[in-house]
């Protein structure tokens, strides 16, 4: 395997900036989730009173975990005409809420729980382009023999990139550095020759 190295900047090439009026989406009318336990409520009301001071014209709900999550996730979603404002450029608002909300339900003396803070689907779309994303770049690692490396990422996208690559052929990940300067790499594996001792092809 070639040792050449590739740096590459997901650098939000994966999500649009702000939404029109394609991307908004229609109110489903269903009933609305109640907060199961105080946390939640917590998390709803604070989110709800930040849209609220921020004047916008948006309805915020609870939304179940998404497959694959964890059922102790609470999921936020802001819907309405000015959705594209909670997202703001390259989804930093969105981001900061999240931070923000985050914090407020994780104290020190408890357990934590993940938050996710979303705007009419828009990490949900980002998700998918940075998964499709990555399987292009896990296919160009494999073509090229070089490692390619993101931009620092944050724990959800890192693991977006890594289950995206979890069965693809040829290639594993890896997330290398500390803090906020952590990152992913794709990293291509030789298949084995017939002559040769098999190998798991696995790591870290």
């Amino acid at each position: 395997m070639d040792n050449d190295q590739e740096t590459h900047d997901a650098g939000w090439e994966a999500g649009e900036d702000t939404l029109d009026e394609a991307t908004v989406t229609e109110d489903d009318g269903g009933p609305d989730l109640e907060p199961s336990d105080e946390r939640t409520k917590q998390a709803f009301d604070f989110v709800t009173n930040v849209v609220r001071e921020m004047e916008l014209d948006c309805r915020v709900r609870l939304r179940r975990p998404r497959e694959g999550d964890s059922p102790d996730e609470i999921n936020i979603e802001i819907t309405g005409p000015d959705a594209g404002l909670a997202i703001g450029k390259k989804g930093q608002v969105l981001q900061a809420l999240q931070f923000l909300t985050h914090r407020v339900v994780n104290r020190p003396t408890l357990d934590k729980r993940h938050v996710l803070v979303d705007a009419e689907g828009y990490r949900s779309r980002r998700d998918d382009s940075l998964a499709n994303m990555a399987k292009r770049l896990g296919r160009q690692a494999v073509h090229e023999g070089k490692i390619i490396t993101f931009e620092p990422m944050n724990p959800r996208d890192r693991r977006v990139v890594h289950m995206a690559l979890a069965k693809f052929e040829g290639v594993i990940t890896k997330s290398d550095g500390e803090g906020e300067d952590r990152r992913v790499q794709i990293i291509p594996v030789r298949r084995p020759s017939p002559a040769a001792s098999e190998t798991s092809g696995q790591g870290g």
